[in-house]
């Protein structure tokens, strides 16, 4: 094992060059600050992207929403807009606060993307934002629209034969598959979605039951994606969805950034110097987390650190950010099984757009065990009443684990913030959940609840 060659170094010079990675190796829990982080105002020159390709994706979502609204009655009452609530859970702070025997600085809060209309995770921003652009560069190209036009329009029969000559394909863990499907179906798009062994069953099964072909793969993500882009490459009328490089499904993930600073807005809750925010993200290949954090970024600049979340199984990000060699590099190179629970987590290459695009922007990662997602899981359920998926339990341990050793107290005092962490605010970005079926999620609470219970003994 320690003989293997990974660009040109076996293990043992890489762990000598990054000590963390033996931990990393071991499946260990770790906390990793990023060394290149830097000023907003320096990192962002060195990204091609910025607030206008931002502005372009809101208003492309503005002229969807007649649209939206119109097929998908949940969404009237935002008037066609996909957004999710966000909540404070003072109670699972402090039960956090009990459980790890450490105290949390400033207010807690969850972001529950885990209740976006429509697919019910994150993947409800970039997966649907991307289909929606394909459609509406087809539709223009076509003259089947203007971009003065109600785009409600786009919803009748004539529109829905000409979209099923098109074919929209995608490789996915689940939820991304099952925002492209349930949207493209809906449009009337055939559409292909490629699944990796790690997918979880009920996942399929609903696709399936919304007219999606679902082709499965015994390998695990970057296969499934490998094998999606080739059969669509061959297929001149099919549209691949590529969630390791897509800058339209980026710049979905991104909206959310000034929709959030209007809800904390609303909350009387303002980001400045004095009152940083924290925002943990769990994170697969990458670009959910990398889209929501770089619009963060946009919007609070110097007063937001973002922070991913990985399972100790498979920290692709971290391997690849911690290296800087990206997409250059995988778990299994390490020796990483990437079998995990998580599986809208459970990614083994990152994305390395992503990593590129926030070398200088990202504060840092860590990563959790599996059993501890359960307990988090029934301990939100038992003290806020809201049920996730494990995946999106991944964030919760962000404000305990900030202030938990040296390594993030030197993050915090290095950036000038340790002297305003009572006045800062935690958010914790709830990935999924809505839609696991009420079996699994009791199946997921009591797997929680028996953990909790061997710990107390």
């Amino acid at each position: 094992m320690r003989n293997r060659e990974i660009l040109n170094k076996n293990i043992d010079e890489w762990i000598k060059e990054f000590p963390l990675i033996k931990e990393v190796v071991d499946t260990k829990m770790v906390f990793w600050t990023n060394p290149k982080y830097n000023s907003f105002e320096e990192a962002i020159k060195k990204v091609s992207l910025n607030e206008k390709d931002v502005e372009d994706a809101e208003k492309r979502l503005e002229r969807f929403a007649p649209f939206i609204a119109k097929h998908f009655p949940e969404t009237e009452i935002l008037n066609g807009l996909i957004e999710s609530p966000i909540v404070r859970i003072p109670k699972m702070e402090k039960a956090l606060e009990n459980m790890f025997c450490q105290e949390i600085l400033g207010d807690m809060l969850l972001k529950m993307d885990s209740h976006l209309a429509i697919a019910g995770s994150i993947k409800a921003r970039g997966g649907i934002y991307e289909v929606l652009k394909h459609t509406e560069d087809l539709a223009l190209e076509h003259g089947l629209i203007t971009l003065e036009e109600d785009y409600s329009k786009l919803a009748n029969e004539k529109h829905r034969e000409f979209f099923s000559k098109y074919t929209v394909q995608v490789g996915s863990t689940g939820n991304l598959g099952m925002s492209i499907g349930i949207m493209s179906a809906k449009i009337g798009f055939k559409v292909i979605v490629h699944m990796s062994s790690d997918a979880k069953q009920w996942k399929k099964d609903l696709l399936r039951s919304r007219g999606v072909i679902v082709k499965e793969y015994e390998s695990d993500y970057s296969k499934a994606v490998e094998e999606g882009r080739k059969l669509s490459d061959a297929d001149p009328m099919s549209y691949f969805v590529d969630d390791e490089n897509s800058r339209n499904l980026f710049l979905g993930y991104c909206v959310a950034a000034g929709r959030l600073k209007k809800q904390l807005e609303g909350m009387n809750i303002f980001i400045d110097k004095e009152h940083p925010l924290f925002v943990y993200l769990p994170c697969g290949v990458g670009g959910g987390p990398g889209g929501v954090a770089f619009g963060l970024k946009l919007a609070f600049k110097d007063n937001v650190h973002c922070f991913f979340v990985e399972p100790t199984h498979s920290p692709c990000m971290l391997l690849g950010m911690m290296t800087g060699k990206h997409q250059q590099i995988c778990v299994q190179d390490f020796g990483i099984d990437n079998i995990t629970e998580a599986d809208g987590l459970a990614v083994g290459r990152p994305s390395g757009f992503v990593g590129n695009t926030l070398e200088e922007l990202l504060s840092g990662i860590y990563t959790i065990e599996d059993n501890k997602l359960y307990v988090l899981l029934s301990k939100l359920i038992d003290t806020e009443g809201v049920k996730l998926e494990p995946s999106a339990c991944a964030g919760l341990m962000g404000p305990v684990n900030l202030l938990k050793n040296e390594v993030k107290v030197k993050y915090l005092n290095k950036n000038n913030i340790f002297d305003n962490m009572e006045n800062s605010y935690h958010v914790v970005w709830a990935t999924g959940g809505s839609m696991v079926p009420d079996d699994i999620m009791n199946d997921y609470y009591n797997k929680g609840k028996e953990l909790i219970e061997s710990m107390i003994q």
